[in-house]
C-alpha cells in the first residue's frame, strides 16, 4: 500500500494479504496500470500468476516426504548435541530465519545502524547484543512453558496431540510462506504472545528480549513444542537451539540485503516455506508415533541378499518361552533400538529386557502408548513386564524418531522370522545416519553370488569350521559389500576363532556385532579394519548367530552338536531364500 500511495495520481489503496489482491483508485491523467505494477515489483511483490511455482513446490514436498519423512528415525543428532531433536530444532530455526528477517529485520537494523562511523567488532556489537537478547528471551520463555507442561503432568496422548498440533501449525506457516492462500486467514495466537512494546528500550539487548515476546508463527509453534516436553530444562534447551538457528541469517542480514533484490528474497522465502512444510510433516508423524500409530516406512538400506533368520535387515526376533514367561531382549545404543521388532504370544507374561549401552537424551526413554508407560533407561539391564492381549504394541523413543513394534500372535512357534514382515518399522540406521540417506552398496554393485543365488553351489555358501581337538577355526573373506561364505557351521561348547579377512571389504571400519538371531541378544562385538580380524568366543547352545554391521546381517554362524555330520543343504534351506 505504501509503495503504491507514493505514486502521483493515486487516490486510494486497499491491499488484502489473505486475498492476495490490491484495489487501487487512481487518476489516469497522472498514473496508469504499468506504473502501479512497476511499483509493486519494486516493493518485492509480483502481479504474475505463481501457480507454476506452487505445483513445483508440491512436487518437492512429495519427494522430500519420501526421503525424509520415512527415515527420520535415523538422523544423527546426538553425537555432539546429545539430543536428536535439538539439531532438528536448530535446522527449523535456520529455515524460519527468513521469516524472522521479514518480521524483525527492520528492528534489528534500527539498532545496528550507528550515526558515527565504526568498524570491526564495534559495528557488529549492536547486532550481537540484539540477537543475544532474542535468544535469551526465547530460552527463558521455553523454560517457563516447559515447566508449565511439567506441572500439568501431560499424558502421552496430550504430548502426542501437542506435537501433531505443532506440526499442523508449521505446515500452515510454511504454506503461507510459500504463497498458498488457503490458510492465510488462520492466525492462532497463544495468550502470552499478545505483548505490545510501547516504550523504546535503551539497549539493543533489551530490545532483542522484548522482540522475543512479539507474536510470531514459528515462535508460537516452538512454544507448543516446549509445552509438550513437560520439562523446564528441555523446554528451555529446545527454544535455545531454535533461537540459535535464527541467528546466522539475522546477523548477516545487513550485508546480504544489499546484494539480494526484494524479488529474490521473496522467492527464497517461498522455497524456505516448502522446507518448513516438510519439517511440519515430520513433526506430525512423530506425534503419531507417540500416539502409537506406526506409519508405513521405506527402508533405503536393505541388504541385497536376504539370508539371515529375521527380517532382511535383522530387525525382528521371537520371544523365548521358559517357565511360563516369555523373554525378549533389545539393545538401546547409538544405533537406536536393536532389534526393533518382536513376536510374542498373547496372554503369556512378557519379560522385556532392554540393555542400555549407549544412551542419550533421545533413545534414553522408551514410550509405550498402549501400556501407558514411559520407561527411563539406565546403563545396563532394564526390565519391562506386561501381559499382552490381542493387539500389537508399538513403542518409540520420547521424540517418536526411533520406532518399533511388538507383534502379538496366537502361537509363537508358527512364526517364521526368515520372512520379511512389512508391518515392522524399518530399523534405525543409527542416529548418525550411518548407512541411511544414500544408496547401499548392494544397490550400486552386483552381488559376488550373481543375480540368482539358487545357482550357487552349497559348498560356496555354507562351510564347516576346521576342528582340531577342543579348538575350531572358521575362515571368512570380505568381498565387496558381502562376506564369503554366507554361513559357517561350528560345534557348540568349544573355543571358536573367526578369522575374517576384510582386505577387500568395501566398508571394514566400524563396529560389528554377533547376536542371537532369535532373541537378539548380543554375544560379542568387535571393531573392523583393513586386513585380518580375529575374534574368539565359545557358544554353549545350538542355534543361529548373525554377524551384523550397520543393522545389516552379513553372515550366519550355525551352532550344532556335530559340525562334521551336519547337513549343509538343510542349513542352506533354513537361511537362504531360493
Amino acid at each position: 500500500e505504501k509503495a503504491i500511495k507514493k505514486l502521483e495520481g493515486v487516490k486510494g489503496v486497499m491491499a488484502s494479504f489473505s486475498g492476495q489482491s490490491a484495489i487501487v483508485e487512481y487518476d489516469t491523467d497522472y498514473c496508469d496500470s504499468k506504473m502501479i505494477k512497476e511499483a509493486i515489483k519494486k516493493a518485492g511483490y509480483s502481479t504474475e500468476d505463481s501457480k507454476a511455482f506452487n505445483i513445483t513446490g508440491i512436487i518437492i514436498i512429495v519427494a522430500a516426504i519420501l526421503l525424509l519423512g520415512t527415515n527420520t528415525g535415523g538422523f544423527d543428532m546426538n553425537s555432539k548435541l546429545k539430543n536428536a531433536s535439538y539439531l532438528v530444532l536448530f535446522f527449523v530455526g535456520i529455515l524460519t530465519s527468513i521469516h524472522c528477517v521479514g518480521m524483525c529485520g527492520g528492528i534489528m537494523l534500527s539498532q545496528s545502524i550507528s550515526k558515527e562511523k565504526t568498524s570491526g567488532l564495534d559495528a557488529l556489537r549492536p547486532a550481537l547484543l540484539y540477537n543475544a537478547g532474542r535468544v535469551t528471551a526465547y530460552t527463558i520463555l521455553g523454560g517457563i512453558v516447559g515447566a508449565l507442561g511439567s506441572l500439568l503432568s501431560l499424558t502421552l496422548g496430550t504430548k502426542a496431540a501437542l506435537q501433531m498440533i505443532a506440526g499442523a501449525f508449521m505446515i500452515i506457516m510454511g504454506l503461507n510462506m510459500s504463497g498458498f492462500s488457503l490458510f492465510r486467514k488462520i492466525n492462532i495466537r497463544l495468550p502470552w504472545s499478545s505483548y505490545s512494546v510501547k516504550r523504546k528500550p535503551k539497549t539493543p539487548f533489551f530490545i532483542g528480549m522484548l522482540n522475543g515476546l512479539m507474536p510470531c508463527g514459528p515462535l508460537q509453534t516452538m512454544q507448543l513444542f516446549a509445552l509438550g516436553t513437560g520439562s523446564a530444562f528441555k523446554g528451555a534447551l529446545s527454544m535455545f537451539f531454535f533461537a540459535l538457528g535464527t541467528v546466522p541469517l539475522m546477523l548477516t542480514f545487513g550485508a546480504v540485503s544489499g546484494l539480494l533484490s526484494k524479488n529474490n528474497t521473496n522467492k527464497l522465502l517461498k522455497f524456505s516455506g516448502i522446507l518448513v512444510v516438510v519439517l511440519g510433516l515430520v513433526m506430525g508423524s512423530r506425534g503419531l508415533a507417540l500416539a502409537g500409530v506406526n506409519l508405513p516406512t521405506i527402508n533405503l538400506n536393505k541388504q541385497g541378499v536376504a539370508f539371515a533368520s529375521g527380517s532382511p535387515s535383522g530387525n525382528a526376533a521371537k520371544a523365548v518361552i521358559k517357565d511360563g514367561v516369555q523373554t525378549i531382549t533389545m539393545t538401546a545404543d547409538e544405533k537406536g533400538y536393536t532389534p526393533n521388532g518382536f513376536y510374542v504370544q498373547k496372554n503369556v507374561p512378557v519379560k522385556w529386557v532392554i540393555e542400555g549401552k549407549g544412551l542419550n537424551s533421545c533413545n534414553g526413554q522408551v514410550v509405550i502408548p498402549s501400556l501407558n508407560k514411559q520407561v527411563q533407561l539406565n546403563q545396563g539391564e532394564n526390565v519391562v513386564q506386561f501381559t499382552p492381549g490381542d493387539k500389537d504394541i508399538s513403542f518409540s523413543c520420547w521424540m517418536g524418531m526411533i520406532r518399533g513394534v511388538i507383534k502379538v500372535v496366537d502361537n509363537i512357534d508358527s512364526v517364521d522370522t526368515s520372512k520379511s514382515d512389512p508391518s515392522i518399522p524399518a530399523p534405525s540406521s543409527g542416529m548418525s545416519c550411518c548407512t541411511g540417506g544414500g544408496s547401499s552398496p548392494s544397490q550400486q554393485k552386483q552381488s559376488i553370488y550373481g543375480n540368482d543365488i539358487s545357482n550357487v553351489k552349497t559348498d560356496r555358501l555354507v562351510r564347516r569350521a576346521l576342528i582340531s581337538g577342543n579348538f575350531q577355526t572358521a575362515k571368512i573373506a570380505g568381498k565387496g559389500y558381502e562376506l564369503e561364505p554366507l554361513i559357517s557351521v561350528i560345534n557348540k561348547g568349544i573355543k571358536t576363532k573367526l578369522s575374517i579377512d576384510l582386505t577387500s571389504f568395501d566398508n571394514p571400519e566400524g563396529k560389528f556385532t554377533i547376536l542371537d538371531v532369535n532373541s537378539g541378544e548380543t554375544l560379542t562385538e568387535f571393531n573392523g579394519k583393513k586386513g585380518i580380524v580375529n575374534v574368539e568366543f565359545k557358544i554353549d547352545k545350538d542355534g543361529g548367530y548373525a554377524i551384523v554391521k550397520d543393522n545389516a546381517a552379513l553372515h550366519i554362524i550355525e551352532v550344532t552338536d556335530n559340525a562334521k555330520t551336519a547337513d549343509l543343504d538343510e542349513i542352506r534351506l533354513k537361511y537362504i531364500s531360493q
